[in-house]
């Protein structure tokens, strides 16, 4: 079941999720018989996980064995994503049943970025600065300390996307303190890797830099926004809430061993 956020319902949901498979997509997937294998070696698990879009027509053990089989040659973990809409319905207990363990319980966040409340400006001397793929994909893998294999995964996953991404440096001086990332698909846009360097924390730069995003999204044309949170971050949720974000629904991952997929 979904909980739809004020003014969202359960097709609207739907849309935000397919807009954000969209904006996450890696060169490496293929169709397995209505699973989306997804093959990426980068950090994102949405990026390098199973997502059954449809319910497909083969018996779940064999698809399984054959998406195993695709994760063995990538040399990847097999993680599953489940969502309110994965198919065919029971997935998740049947997962379970297999033996996959679940972990990583994710919540999906939406608003609609022209009844927010967005006037404020960023704060006195500071600068946003646009980059490319490249070097977007290298800050923030330095932030978060991601060896260069996944920067390098990161940076190709981006520079490829179907749905443009647009990476800002929140600067001060030559100090960065935060970056983040819209990619926006005609009236959907996804904030994504919102990171904020830690010596700059504690000071509402997240959120002033998510509500620019939202400011600038929105005199594009974007008219739903969302995002996506770990559900135990509770100092990135309460950014979001203030913002206006509300619940849209929630996802987890389902695998094996879930500390190799970490």
């Amino acid at each position: 079941m979904t909980t739809a956020a004020p003014g969202l319902d359960e097709a609207a949901l739907a849309a935000i999720e397919d807009a954000a498979l969209n904006a996450s997509a890696p060169p490496q997937q293929l169709w397995l018989d209505g699973w989306l294998v997804r093959l990426s070696p980068g950090k994102a698990k949405r990026a390098r996980s199973v997502n059954a879009v449809a319910a497909g027509r083969l018996p779940l053990g064999e698809k399984l064995a054959l998406a195993e089989a695709l994760y063995r040659e990538a040399a990847l973990p097999m993680v599953v994503r489940i969502t309110p809409f994965s198919q065919p319905a029971g997935l998740d207990e049947a997962l379970a049943g297999a033996g996959l363990q679940r972990f990583d319980p994710t919540l999906v966040l939406a608003a609609e970025p022209p009844r927010m409340a967005l006037d404020a400006a960023l704060p006195p001397g500071l600068r946003l600065e646009r980059t490319d793929a490249p070097t977007y994909a290298q800050v923030v893998g330095e932030l978060r300390g991601s060896p260069p294999a996944q920067r390098q995964a990161h940076a190709q996953r981006l520079a490829l996307s179907p749905v443009p991404y647009h990476g800002w440096l929140l600067r001060q001086g030559d100090e960065l303190l935060a970056c983040g990332q819209s990619a926006r698909q005609i009236c959907w846009v996804g904030l994504y890797d919102v990171f904020t360097a830690p010596a700059a924390r504690n000071r509402g730069l997240a959120g002033a830099l998510c509500a620019e995003l939202l400011r600038r999204a929105a005199a594009d044309g974007a008219r739903i926004a969302y995002l996506q949170v770990d559900a135990a971050n509770a100092p990135a949720l309460a950014v979001y809430r203030r913002l206006g974000f509300q619940h849209g629904y929630d996802y987890h991952y389902r695998a094996a061993d879930p500390g190799a997929c970490l």
